[in-house]
């Protein structure tokens, strides 16, 4: 394969064209639990880890997104759980240990659906959450790839991997080990992992948005900070979750 932008570009076209075709049924079951959530008080929890949390940015706090969402991050153990920078780090995903410290600190209600990403499905970390999350009777959503995660162990005691765990499997059409163009000397580059599920987590939201307005709902959905009244109109409608969504961490 050409190794060139214009390459890169054919290839995200058809990894889209072909996750947009294959996963409407799966959009349309991630869309039905969280409005369901929603109409029953409930917010959203989106949960990544590495290049995943960027997932998690795309559910909770952004401009056309819905307001009753939270954003986790490995991060918070340090932010809202006081424990030592020194606790990050690379291998921190790989740790089941940390999924129940992230729990603990979480403003949770039993009404609440979660968002959970990783491509490869299988680091500790992430599965630890997600089995709390069914334990505790939540509804669970993953977006995950396929591929790669067929082609790799567990990493998790259990043996059991993200796609197992939860109500609804999306799947981000990315390839084992993500990136998409070969490398003459081996390896490859052009990952397309963030971009399907970017493409994905915001056909969930407007999913949700259609089933409020169907049901005559105004929906409670961010304006940028960057325009003006932008910030008077997100901050009226955070006031409703307070203490339940959390925004700059």
């Amino acid at each position: 394969m050409t190794l060139s932008a214009d390459a890169y570009l054919s290839v995200v076209r058809s990894t889209i064209d072909r996750v947009s075709a294959g996963q409407r049924e799966a959009v349309e079951g991630a869309a039905d639990l969280i409005a369901a959530a929603l109409a029953a008080d409930g917010v959203v929890h989106a949960f990544g880890t590495g290049h995943s949390e960027a997932l998690a940015m795309e559910i909770a706090g952004r401009a056309g997104g819905l307001v009753p969402t939270n954003r986790v991050a490995l991060r918070d153990v340090v932010i809202h759980g006081g424990e030592s920078p020194s606790v990050l780090g690379p291998t921190l995903e790989r740790d089941p240990a940390v999924a129940h410290r992230l729990l603990d600190l979480l403003p949770v209600s039993p009404a609440d659906v979660f968002v959970v990403a990783s491509n490869s499905g299988v680091n500790g970390a992430i599965v630890e959450f997600a089995q709390l999350v069914k334990e505790r009777g939540h509804g669970l959503i993953a977006i995950t790839s396929r591929e790669h995660s067929a082609d790799v162990e567990s990493r998790h005691p259990s043996g059991r991997k993200l796609a197992d765990l939860a109500d609804v499997v999306l799947d981000n059409g990315a390839p084992y080990g993500d990136a998409t163009l070969e490398l003459p000397g081996g390896g490859a580059v052009g990952a397309v992992s963030s971009i399907t599920a970017a493409l994905l987590a915001q056909q969930i939201v407007v999913e949700v948005v259609r089933r409020l307005v169907d049901a005559g709902q105004t929906p409670p959905v961010y304006l940028s900070a960057n325009i003006p009244a932008g910030d008077a109109h997100n901050e009226e409608l955070e006031r409703r979750y307070a203490g339940r969504i959390r925004r700059g961490s």
